[in-house]
């Protein structure tokens, strides 16, 4: 068999057009030789596969002569190439906004929740539209804290009676996670260090404390903020994206919800070099999406961060990481925005500084 593989690399020489044909997906009747019929084709096949399984090598050099003169009247048929794909579909990418907007805001008065800010966050259950969103009033030393409203159709909210549900500590930039029937909520604390509680009703809350993050090599992290705690949770792994100061997103892993532990010491998406998130970026959600994982993220093009957009990346292994060319995908503040389910679609909510809501650009 050596042999004959050493033959063939001699004698292909005489008939590459055949040796092209080989390695492809055939060969088919040229156009311009339409009238001639298909047992011509199959008898010169049948022929050449034979003569693969012979010893004789005057037999092989004659047969691929023929096969180079045959070139005059065949051509090569290519495989069939898969269908593209679209990186970034524009179900998740074109949003136009509702005909009424904000559907949520701070009461502008002088209660907890005079005013709302940064990511807020909405699941969509059997009872209806649940939202977390973060609350305070005018002044620089008034405390964050977390209030609840619930809605039928994700338009129309209503505060619960009991807001704040949790004020035990400072508690803003969340995002919350259901797991069989307990609710996982990750947030932000004071001097934006990351912390997290649990719930069994959405309502009641313990805390859980802070989330300790480890550099690859065991080491806490430097002091500073790690905020901005968004989770994707897959095999029994929890993934945590965290930003420190807006300056990178970061990734740490755990299995234990005790020690989180950096996939890498670098930022796995970085701000810059683009316009839009060149003064800072954040994580806000991870959805999984025809085998692809999409990250949306907020981003600010000025370096006193007077203004945020709402932005995507796409990865296929939660590392890695491409932005999207055609970022910003919201602008004039529409920032930290989140997808929610719509029966077969997404709806996009911002939450920061008013909840906005948009539907996909229907396309003819």
């Amino acid at each position: 068999m050596v042999g004959i593989q050493k033959r063939f690399q001699i004698d292909f020489t005489i008939a590459p057009f055949f040796q092209k044909c080989l390695l492809g997906g055939g060969w088919r009747l040229k156009p311009s030789t339409s009238t001639l019929t298909s047992t011509l084709t199959s008898t010169l096949t049948s022929t050449l596969t034979s003569t693969l399984t012979s010893t004789s090598t005057s037999t092989l050099i004659l047969t691929l002569i023929l096969a180079s003169t045959s070139a005059s009247f065949l051509s090569c048929k290519s495989p069939e190439p898969p269908p593209p794909t679209l990186t970034f579909p524009p179900e998740l990418t074109q949003f136009t906004p509702h005909e009424i907007n904000p559907v949520f805001t701070g009461t502008g008065e002088a209660t907890w929740d005079e005013h709302i800010r940064e990511r807020g966050y909405i699941l969509k259950e059997d009872d209806g539209y649940s939202m977390w969103y973060t609350g305070y009033r005018s002044g620089d030393e008034e405390e964050m804290h977390l209030g609840y409203a619930s809605s039928t159709d994700g338009i129309v909210w209503t505060r619960h009676p009991g807001n704040p549900v949790y004020d035990g500590a400072w508690t803003e930039d969340m995002m919350v996670i259901r797991v069989d029937s307990l609710y996982y909520l990750f947030a932000e604390g004071k001097k934006d260090v990351a912390h997290w509680l649990t719930s069994t009703d959405k309502i009641h809350w313990k805390e859980r404390g802070k989330l300790d993050i480890r550099y690859t090599d065991g080491r806490p992290l430097d002091e500073g903020p790690y905020g901005t705690p968004t989770i994707w949770l897959e095999d029994s792994t929890w993934y945590l994206f965290y930003e420190r100061n807006d300056e990178g997103i970061w990734l740490a892993t755990t299995k234990d919800l005790v020690l989180w532990t950096n996939v890498q010491d670098t930022p796995v998406l970085q701000k810059g070099p683009e316009s839009y998130d060149f003064h800072g970026l954040a994580m806000n959600q991870v959805i999984k999406y025809q085998g692809r994982y999409y990250g949306y993220y907020h981003g600010t093009a000025f370096e006193d961060w007077s203004e945020w957009s709402t932005n995507i990346s796409v990865s296929d292994d939660l590392v890695h990481w491409k932005k999207y060319e055609g970022n910003p995908i919201l602008k004039d503040n529409k920032s930290s925005g989140i997808l929610v389910p719509d029966d077969s679609q997404y709806r996009m909510y911002t939450m920061h500084p008013e909840v906005v809501l948009h539907f996909p650009v229907k396309h003819k």
